[in-house]
Parts: C-alpha cells; structure tokens; sequence
C-alpha cells in the first residue's frame, strides 16, 4: 500500500516525490513532496482521500506516538520562500481538509493559534486512543472540524516549520528504561540539547531499544553533538551504540565529513540529501 499511495502522490502534476519511507516497528510511513503551493494542497488531499480509505487506526498499532491516520503534515520553505508562506498554506490545507474528510485539525509549530499547540508532542499526548476523552477538553478543541475524532482516522497537526532531522540511534540492549533515560539526557524538555526532541522505543523485532530523535535545528544542536550526548549517557548506563539511521532526507551541511563512523550511520545512501534530491 505505501507503494502505491507514493506512486499516486507522484502522479499528481506539479509536485515531485522526493523519498518515502516505511518502518515496521514504528508503523507509520514518511512521504516527502515539493512543489508549489496549488499542487501540493492537490496531493495532501489526494493522501488524505486515499489513506482514509485504507487505513483504521483501531486495527493499526506501533512504537512511535500517532493521533492518524494522516498524523502529521509539516509545510517546509526551501529557497527564498517565506515561512509565512508555508503558515498561510498549512491553515488553508488544514481547512480543507476538515471540510472535506470530517477529520479534526491542529495547527502546529508556526502556524499554531496558540503557545500550547505548537508542539506536535504536546498534539499527540494521549494519542488517538485519547482522543475522545481529550476533544472534551476546552483547551483541545480543534482548529478545523468536529469536536469528536473521526472514528478510523482519529484527527490530524497540520502546520508549518524549518528542516528536521528524523533519526534513530539503536542502543546495545534489551532495556528501555536504558533507552528511556538516555533520550530524557538528550531532550531539551528534560533539561538536554537545545532543538533536541527524543523518546525511548523498544525494537520487538531486533530485541534491541532504540532513541528516536527529531533534530529541529542542526545549525544550533549538531548531529555530532547529540551522537556524542547519547553514547555518554548509554556508557554509564553500560550500554553503548549500535548503529543508527536516518528516516527520510537530511540538509547536506547537517552531516560531519564521515557519517558513516561519526554517527555510526547504517544502510545511509547519498540518495538522502536533500539537496542532491532537489537536482535530480
């Protein structure tokens, strides 16, 4: 199926699909697009359309913190494109969205109405199990749609933000307090790295645990740094690093000269930086 959805987002005039991606463990699938502003509100819909019609969340369950079946959708500026643009794209998407498929939306990052809804980890808190009881909520009404989840498709963070590294680090153990404590070392919420957002997730299939990162600023927090944060904080844990991937694209100037031994990068192909992807 996520074959097909990216040969159908491919398909959609004016956008280009740049990567997908699909991870059995963390059961959910990273599309990348661009394009302009009319032909990517044309393939979110398509996605939307399509998704809805093959995915029920309660039958559908993961590691990685979801609230739907289209969880998230992050609008990006590349080049001289303002993020006003992107906020102002990500409110009408979001819009249309509701409109048309009767599935709750926040606004997130950027384009967020409010301080407490702009971070997505604050969205997806009680995940989409808890969103009935969190739509009560007059704080966590939506910003687009209906006070009650869509009942396959929970609800959806639409919004509008700068690059973001996703990346996995696996640790040499079985045990996920290890890799829980190793990721609150690494957080900024928990008093980490700044631009560092982290969770620890065990890894059923390979019985190892796993941080998973989401770098929102490499300018600020290089990849390095946080490398060299967790295998300090695994080692007095008496674990170490096993390996780690990137999920999706990277800007070329977030990687250090040799990734593959600094970041202890597996199955890492040229094919990932962004800028590579954009002039092929």
């Amino acid at each position: 199926m996520v074959a097909a959805l990216a040969r159908a987002l491919d398909a959609v005039p004016g956008v280009r699909l740049l990567d997908y991606s699909a991870d059995a463990t963390h059961h959910r699938s990273v599309f990348t697009l661009v394009g302009t502003a009319a032909p990517l509100t044309a393939a979110v819909l398509k996605l939307y359309r399509l998704a809805l019609d093959a995915i029920d969340l309660r039958q559908h369950h993961g590691a990685h913190p979801r609230i739907g079946a289209v969880d998230v959708v992050p609008f990006i500026p590349l080049g001289d494109t303002p993020l006003e643009a992107c906020v102002s794209l990500a409110r009408d998407v979001g819009r249309a969205v509701a409109d048309r498929f009767a599935v709750p939306v926040f606004l997130y990052e950027a384009a967020a109405t409010s301080a407490a809804r702009r971070a997505l980890e604050q969205i997806r808190r009680g995940q989409f199990e808890g969103l009935t009881e969190k739509l009560t909520d007059p704080d966590w009404q939506p910003d687009f749609g209906p006070h009650v989840p869509h009942v396959s498709a929970g609800a959806s963070a639409v919004g509008a933000r700068g690059a973001l590294i996703a990346w996995n680090v696996n640790l040499t153990t079985s045990r996920l307090d290890v890799a829980q404590r190793v990721a609150r070392a690494v957080r900024h919420s928990s008093g980490g790295l700044p631009c560092v957002k982290a969770i620890g997730l065990r890894l059923s299939d390979r019985t190892i645990v796993q941080v998973s990162i989401n770098l929102t600023d490499y300018r600020t927090t290089p990849m390095t740094a946080v490398m060299d944060r967790i295998r300090e904080a695994a080692g007095r844990l008496g674990a170490a690093v096993l390996d780690s991937e990137i999920i999706g694209l990277v800007p070329e100037n977030a990687l250090p000269d040799d990734p593959g031994t600094t970041l202890a990068l597996t199955r890492f192909s040229p094919d990932q930086i962004l800028e590579r992807r954009l002039r092929g």
